[in-house]
């Protein structure tokens, strides 16, 4: 892994004024941690929690974990993905009083589980060596308010993934800016009519987000106190009429994420391409287990040429508000993110290409990710490099479900005549009102 310079790296934590800003219930609720687990019970039987997540390669680190250990056992339990319903249950559950001990969240959702006091700081558990561990900018987007909410799991720099030899057949070789992109798409659909280049995901407004971080968009930041809300801005637009106009041109499929008709599409060749994350290489081996060998990754598009990457997902490990097994939700939770024997676990199952938090363990998953469905290529060189170009001075919202719906509410009218930016102006206007809602001050204009 190269190292990279830490003004390229670095993805930051919220201000002092974002922190004041989530002052009124950032706090509220949560629990200081600390508590819980010290060893086996009273009785000699081991300390089980409860765990809840859906990351590709859970179960088997799962099971590894239980295997290499005595006084500590973890009771898994699949749960869709946070998009897909996985916020939601966790979020009724924590209200409900029955939350798991420990749960998986994105760094994009962790702002608004800590505001709702969903989760407790585990400050305490996590010592400067552990911290250390960590991509600096992981451990920032796990920090608020100078205090620790989360364990980081993964990053997750963009990258695009394509059908090598279908992009090889029609002598195109794959984009470097977003303006080769469309002229790519345009020729691939030339070459076959029934093929296009990517897809836009309505009911994922992850893909998109990220791709306004890569424009250079700051959707979230502060000003004397209060939180400025700028998801409709000149960045953000710029990439809403891109993609829609690629729709408009029928050169993009709009369909829903990782569904049976994406995965048909993919299958038969008719979608040549995926703009995805590090994440993503582990999905497509998985999914499409007859295209081995014919798929390839490249860093993805931009639109001047140079480097540049938004973080798409990335997963932490955060303990509820009202676990009393804290201490053992941590010990599980470090051993899953920052052993060998833990990522080895999460990579060699085959449906994971996570690029771990942890740079030391960046070795351990290259080596138990086997490349045949890439031909060989080192996907975690490209990842590397990709990880250097993460743009800095990109906060998420407290308040990212309200907005999150938003746009999937919009994005499921775009074959009905609605638009992206139509989309991101609704967004603002949902977020905004959540945020002074939940009384956070929202600065004008």
């Amino acid at each position: 892994m190269h190292s990279p310079t830490p003004r390229r790296r670095r993805a930051p934590r919220l201000t002092a004024a974002a922190v004041i800003a989530l002052s009124t219930t950032l706090l509220a609720g949560c629990g200081s941690g600390g508590s819980g687990h010290d060893g086996p019970a009273a009785d000699g039987k081991p300390v089980t929690i409860t765990f809840w997540g859906w990351a590709k390669g859970t179960k088997e680190v799962v099971a590894a974990f239980n295997a290499s250990h005595t006084d500590v056992q973890v009771s898994y339990e699949e749960i869709p993905s946070g998009v897909a319903g996985g916020y939601a249950k966790i979020s009724n559950a924590v209200k409900a009083g029955n939350a798991p001990d420990v749960f998986n969240t994105e760094y994009q959702q962790l702002p608004d589980f800590v505001s709702q006091g969903a989760v407790q700081d585990i400050g305490k558990l996590v010592p400067t060596e552990l911290r250390n561990k960590y991509l600096p900018q992981a451990v920032e987007l796990t920090t608020l308010g100078g205090r620790t909410w989360a364990l980081p799991l993964d990053a997750a720099p963009q990258a695009f993934y394509y059908r090598k030899d279908l992009f090889d057949r029609a002598g195109l070789t794959a984009p470097r800016t977003w303006d080769e992109f469309r002229t790519t798409a345009q020729k691939l659909k030339q070459a076959d009519p029934a093929t296009r280049i990517a897809t836009f995901f309505p009911d994922d407004p992850s893909p998109f987000e990220t791709l306004a971080w890569q424009a250079g968009a700051r959707w979230f930041g502060t000003t004397d106190g209060a939180w400025k809300v700028d998801i409709d801005s000149p960045d953000t637009r710029r990439v809403a009429d891109y993609w829609q106009q690629l729709i408009d041109d029928d050169l993009v499929r709009v369909q829903p994420s990782f569904s049976q008709q994406w995965t048909a599409s993919l299958q038969k060749g008719e979608t040549a391409g995926y703009v995805g994350a590090s994440w993503g290489a582990g999905v497509l081996k998985s999914s499409l287990p007859d295209a081995s060998g014919k798929w390839a990754v490249a860093p993805v598009p931009t639109w001047d040429g140079s480097p540049a990457s938004g973080m798409l997902g990335g997963t932490t490990f955060a303990v509820s508000k009202d676990s009393k097994k804290a201490k053992a939700a941590v010990e599980f939770s470090s051993w899953a993110t920052t052993t060998p024997e833990g990522i080895k676990a999460r990579i060699a199952s085959g449906t994971s290409s996570a690029y771990p938090a942890a740079p030391e363990l960046v070795p351990v998953a290259k080596a138990a990710f086997n490349t045949d469905f890439y031909g060989g290529q080192d996907v975690y060189a490209l990842y590397a490099d990709a990880a250097k170009s993460i743009r800095a001075d990109w906060t998420w919202g407290p308040a990212m479900g309200a907005t999150n719906n938003s746009l999937k509410d919009s994005f499921a009218k775009l074959t009905g005549g609605g638009t992206i930016a139509q989309a991101d102006g609704t967004a603002q206007q949902a977020t905004t009102a959540e945020l002074r809602n939940r009384g956070l001050k929202v600065a004008q204009g």
